[in-house]
């Protein structure tokens, strides 16, 4: 899987982590509350419609409040409640449309992955499932409100990954172009926030000239000393706008060339000019900048049994069969044949599952933690991705120096990452814009 400098196996393609920042969530970024039920919407004041549905002001005042203590938490100063408002009603707008495509793309998450989600984000607090639940309840909010909203972000996160990230792919002449240019460009990471103010497709010059005035003002009031954070929340509709813009790490070949040659110019806690892009303008702060140039990396050879979810096939019949499966391959039975016989990862299954060697990072983020926790040998249960459900077994570890290798598999990663981020945009903003949306009281 993913060995450069030949093109990888389908499944290697579909096991890029996911970067988009939409997914990158803590118990931080849960909602207040759930959608509400549509017995209680015909009582409640409309504040848009979205094709056959509709956001309320109890919904917007439950995600208000949420937003509140969590920028509260991040110490993230809040824009007035008007500019809030309006900002938190358009990113509900944006995650409706992605919800209702997901119901007619029969996208569902059971019960079990919703709950088992929950537990990895009360793990990555060091908290056992009680006292994250009496966490929650502290800082005000619903755990069963929380579940939702988790479900919502895994039924967001499939579809993202069928409409965007299993249909990028990435051309050797890409990976060998980028090389070129940059020879060790894929170990220098930028840690970097954002503000980005999006143009519709069809964007008329007046809208141009609107959102250019709008982003040169921004960046007037930040060279005055005012708050990158707090200009963020308030005008950004980049996907990290509600903290504060902060995008985290980034490698290098992740991100747009605008962004890199704007970066390499800046020191940290500097400023970019505006930069126009394809989909709109940025303006982008440096947080911090590193390299990494260990060639040193543990390898995993690994294999895996898949099975999907599908018309025919719900999640919880799948886990069944694979703890089925399991049961035989720890009795005895060879876990290649029934890999051959069962997968549904058409890209592995006739190898009888085999992945081959895996380096850190090349495998989504759920796959790859289960397989960390395994020894050579032993057989995972049932493990969820965005792919599906596997049983995993890893066969052999080793140490090994793979510093060209490296460099080709993390620019790959990284051209991909950065075209699903791209493709992303594009694709949210042709959702909006292709969506009947009426703004009912005023509040666009």
């Amino acid at each position: 899987m993913l060995t450069p400098p030949g093109t990888p196996p389908p499944m290697s393609r579909r096991l890029f982590p996911l970067s988009i920042a939409l997914l990158c969530s803590t118990w931080l970024t849960a909602a207040a509350a759930p959608a509400t039920p549509r017995a209680v919407v015909d009582l409640d004041r409309i504040l848009a419609v979205i094709n056959d549905d509709v956001i309320t002001e109890t919904e917007l005042k439950a995600r208000l409040a949420h937003t509140k203590r969590q920028l509260a938490t991040e110490k993230i100063r809040a824009p007035s409640e008007d500019v809030l408002r309006r900002q938190l009603l358009e990113r509900m707008i944006v995650e409706r449309l992605q919800l209702q495509l997901a119901e007619r793309a029969g996208i569902r998450v059971a019960d079990t992955d919703v709950e088992r989600a929950v537990e990895n984000i009360a793990r990555s607090n060091k908290m056992g499932i009680a006292e994250f639940r009496r966490m929650l309840e502290r800082e005000g909010i619903d755990p069963r409100a929380h579940a939702e909203d988790i479900r919502v972000q895994l039924i967001v996160r499939q579809l993202v990954d069928r409409e965007i990230n299993s249909r990028v792919t990435v051309a050797k002449s890409e990976v060998d172009g980028f090389l070129a240019a940059n020879p060790r460009g894929t170990d220098t990471e930028f840690n970097l926030s954002h503000i980005f103010l999006p143009l519709p497709e069809a964007a008329t010059p007046d809208t141009i000239q609107a959102a250019r005035k709008r982003a040169d003002d921004i960046l007037r009031r930040l060279k005055e000393g005012a708050e990158f954070e707090q200009l963020a929340v308030s005008y950004s509709q980049g996907e990290a706008a509600m903290s504060g813009g902060v995008i985290g790490w980034r490698q290098a070949g992740q991100l747009p060339e605008l962004f890199v040659g704007a970066l390499k110019g800046l020191a940290p806690g500097q400023v970019s000019e505006v930069l126009r892009g394809p989909n709109g303008f940025h303006i982008l702060k440096l947080n911090g900048r590193r390299g990494d140039t260990s060639g040193d990396v543990t390898q995993t050879e690994v294999r895996h049994i898949l099975l999907r979810r599908s018309e025919i096939q719900s999640l919880d019949e799948a886990r069944v069969k694979l703890l089925n499966l399991r049961e035989r391959i720890v009795h005895g039975e060879d876990f290649a044949t029934l890999a051959r016989a069962h997968s549904e990862d058409t890209g592995s299954a006739s190898g009888g599952g085999h992945l081959g060697w895996t380096n850190p990072g090349q495998l989504v983020p759920e796959f790859e933690q289960a397989m960390n926790a395994l020894k050579p040998g032993e057989v995972s249960h049932p493990v969820t991705s965005p792919f599906g459900l596997h049983l995993i077994q890893v066969l052999a570890r080793r140490t090994q120096d793979v510093s060209e290798e490296r460099l080709e598999t993390r620019a790959r990663q990284q051209i991909h990452a950065r075209k699903a981020s791209e493709r992303y945009e594009q694709w949210v903003r042709q959702l909006r814009d292709e969506a009947y949306v009426e703004y009912v009281t005023g509040e666009e």
